[in-house]
């Protein structure tokens, strides 16, 4: 395993899953070529089974084969979303998924009695599962879907345990990632999970981000990250806002089902979420390929 300071930074890119349109099963080709591609493209890391991976929606037997795969094909740093409702399975699946090669496990709060779980509750989870896992954890804050807010002072606490490395922070709200930097001093790395932040975010003290914009603006992200690190900070802001409207209006617009709209014209496999999500209409799909070929991403007759 190695030093966080070697690798917990930079662009990180939450992969998608492509499912058979025939049996919904997971595509592995189209996994591992989607895999393999990105990972030519100037990330630092890739993290599989997220958010915009549908993660809640694959069953364990299918994180464990395709962070196999991903394993197999991509020599940079894969972290892997694992998720419980009792600390005891979210201790498990983190377990098996670092004995198939996850370098890091990123963790979010239970959903279903989380928003009811007071602060002490939600500490003991996190530090449970860290006290357990083979690899270090990552703690995914994401409200819009857990209903949970992490507390500044809570995200202190779980910092100073030496299994816990990180912390991404998909709420958009930059005031909050703010609290976070001063909560955290130097006892773990932030993420920003909001790709039209990202620029901010480093001028914030963030080691870099998490982004499903880097799914289709990889090398362009990659940039950001490399510009501002050099003090160019005048190209790494005009990058970014380029590409900010990007996330705005496919990722936080429309999730996975947007993302893989997306990958599909830019010549990756995205295909169809997995139900109960459904395809984007007709209307949103044009609203999608008019975004990208606004940033650039996307040449005007594939539009």
């Amino acid at each position: 395993m190695p030093d966080r300071e070697d690798w917990l930074s930079g662009v990180f890119v939450p992969a998608t899953t492509p499912f058979d349109p025939v049996t919904g099963d997971v595509a592995p080709v189209s996994f591992r070529e989607n895999i393999r591609r990105w990972s030519t493209e100037g990330i630092d890391g890739l993290v599989v089974f997220g958010s915009t991976g549908e993660g809640a929606l694959l069953d364990e037997a299918e994180k464990l084969s395709l962070m196999a795969l991903a394993r197999d094909v991509s020599a940079l740093p894969l972290v892997a979303g694992a998720a419980g409702e009792s600390t005891r399975a979210a201790t498990a699946q983190a377990r098996r998924l670092a004995e198939v090669g996850a370098d890091a496990i990123l963790l979010h709060p239970p959903t279903y009695f989380g928003p009811w779980l007071p602060p002490a509750a939600l500490r003991d989870y996190f530090l449970a599962v860290a006290d357990d896992s083979p690899a270090p954890l990552i703690v995914y804050h994401i409200p819009k879907f857990t209903k949970v807010t992490l507390d500044p002072g809570l995200v202190a606490e779980l910092a100073r345990h030496p299994n816990i490395v990180g912390l991404k922070d998909s709420s958009g709200d930059i005031k909050r990632f703010a609290e976070y930097t001063t909560a955290c001093g130097g006892d773990c790395r932030l993420f920003i999970g909001n790709g039209a932040l990202l620029y901010t975010a480093l001028a914030l003290g963030a080691a870099g981000g998490i982004v499903a914009l880097g799914l289709m603006a990889p090398r362009v992200c990659a940039q950001i990250v490399q510009y501002f690190r050099a003090g160019e900070s005048t190209r790494a802001g005009e990058l970014q806002e380029r590409i900010a409207p990007v996330h705005r209006e496919v990722v936080a617009a429309f999730g996975a089902r947007g993302v893989k709209v997306a990958l599909d014209a830019l010549g990756y496999a995205g295909g169809a979420p997995r139900p109960p999500l459904q395809p984007l209409s007709a209307r949103e799909r044009t609203q999608v390929l008019g975004t990208l070929q606004h940033a650039g991403l996307l040449p005007e007759a594939s539009a």
